[in-house]
């Protein structure tokens, strides 16, 4: 199912993009789709527009290495997703990752006034600890070495 949902993303997106004529002076490009206003937005802005929440959107998307139905339902029927359903847990997470992130970059990162870091540096977002995986990778420290560049002998 998961090809389906992002073959009608694919879709969604691409016919949101103006159609220029490929022949003929009579033949005009056709305005962009309109997007849906967004409905039930708990974490992000209400206001936020559709444009700008695709993009969001995809951004997640891409730091889990998922497709729109590992949060949002798709109706078995129609195949399209109802991204204003709540029935699957995992976008209650993602509320909950979402506001998190949140929270460390303004209460935490804002403070960091590292003048090497870059504003990339100093931001935290779902790819920093997902990095294209569902569940972040647990972290595994780098074997400890000799000051010579050589690990340390065992006793």
């Amino acid at each position: 199912m998961k090809p389906l949902v992002l073959m009608i993303t694919a879709g969604l997106f691409a016919g949101s993009l103006p159609v220029v004529a490929q022949s003929g002076p009579q033949q005009q490009a056709h305005p962009p789709m309109q997007l849906p206003k967004p409905t039930n937005l708990q974490v992000l802005p209400k206001n936020i527009p559709p444009a700008e929440l695709m993009k969001v959107m995809h951004g997640y998307s891409q730091a889990l290495g998922v497709h729109c139905d590992f949060c949002h339902e798709v109706n078995e029927k129609t195949h399209h997703a109802n991204f204003a359903s709540d029935a699957k847990p995992d976008k209650a997470i993602a509320r909950t990752m979402i506001a998190m992130t949140r929270t460390i970059n303004e209460k935490y990162m804002s403070t960091i006034k590292d003048p090497d870091a870059t504003p990339e540096m100093k931001t935290v977002t779902c790819g920093t600890c997902h990095r294209g995986n569902t569940m972040p990778e647990p972290f595994k420290p780098k074997p400890k070495t000799h000051p010579q560049g050589t690990p340390p002998q065992k006793p």
